[in-house]
């Protein structure tokens, strides 16, 4: 049989040359072959409608602070601001304001500190919450628990000639409605990626997490500390509406059920 095996003459084997495997050879021979990696994921990978109200937000900001001049600045405040002296006249002698200021004011904001402040806890608790309940939901979300810590503020500062701005009572409702389902039973951080498809946990069982719970005693601590006039941030952040922190968070971890169209923990079980 014919040896297909080439021997030097001295019997040994020839010398090999090195070069590159050939195309469709086999590789078995190789220690490992290239192993599927998944693609990494952006930093950014934020939901469409939240990058559509972040850029909303930031552009009113930048009109209302170098387009506009004091009159007509005036006029947006009285216009899109909430103030709870405006309910204390009767609504039928007064324009629509009333109307839609419960929703307007939310996005308004009086500087610098105050858009940053609430696009970084917007970006990072609205990003699960908007996955989870879409687009629709999420600006019948934004819209009702605007409205609710308007109210809230307003219960308690009835009559008083305050004005309301700022999106924080909303971001205080994502805070709420995040606490509800995005954080594991068994414990530990917001899982980025992942938290949105999770079970939404019962008002009662989700102060059985451990996280939960520390992170929602803290925040109702930090802003008892507002209410009594300790500052937790820079001053260019005004008065802040504390109170209507309050009852975003409220509204959105007591209510967020409504917006939720997945199954709760219990209907899963």
């Amino acid at each position: 049989m014919d040896d297909s095996r080439h021997t030097s003459p001295d019997g040994g084997e020839p010398p090999r040359r090195n070069t590159l495997p050939e195309a469709g050879a086999d590789h078995s021979g190789q220690s490992e072959p290239p192993r599927w990696r998944p693609p990494p994921q952006p930093a950014f990978n934020l939901p469409t409608a939240l990058t559509v109200t972040l850029a909303l937000l930031i552009l009113l900001y930048l009109v209302d602070a170098y387009v506009l001049n004091e009159d007509a600045r005036g006029l947006v405040l009285f216009e899109l601001a909430f103030t709870p002296l405006r309910y204390v006249y009767p609504l039928g002698q007064q324009g629509l304001e009333w109307l839609w200021t419960p929703v307007t004011y939310s996005l308004l904001h009086g500087g610098v500190e105050h858009i940053v402040f609430n696009s970084l806890w917007l970006t990072a608790f609205g990003a699960p919450v908007v996955r989870r309940i879409g687009t629709v939901r999420y600006v019948l979300f934004w819209m009702t628990s605007a409205a609710a810590a308007a109210f809230f503020h307003a219960a308690l500062n009835w009559g008083q000639e305050t004005l309301l701005i700022g999106a924080s009572g909303v971001v205080s409702a994502l805070m709420g409605a995040a606490c509800r389902f995005a954080f594991p039973k068994e414990g530990g951080g917001m899982r980025r990626m992942k938290a949105h498809v999770l079970p939404r946990q019962g008002i009662v069982g989700a102060l059985r997490n451990r996280t939960v719970l520390v992170f929602t005693l803290l925040w109702f601590f930090g802003n008892v500390l507002i209410a009594f006039g300790l500052p937790l941030v820079g001053s260019d952040m005004g008065a802040i509406a504390w109170d209507a922190h309050i009852g975003g968070f409220l509204f959105g971890y007591l209510l967020f059920g409504l917006f939720d169209p997945l199954p709760s923990e219990s209907e899963i079980a």
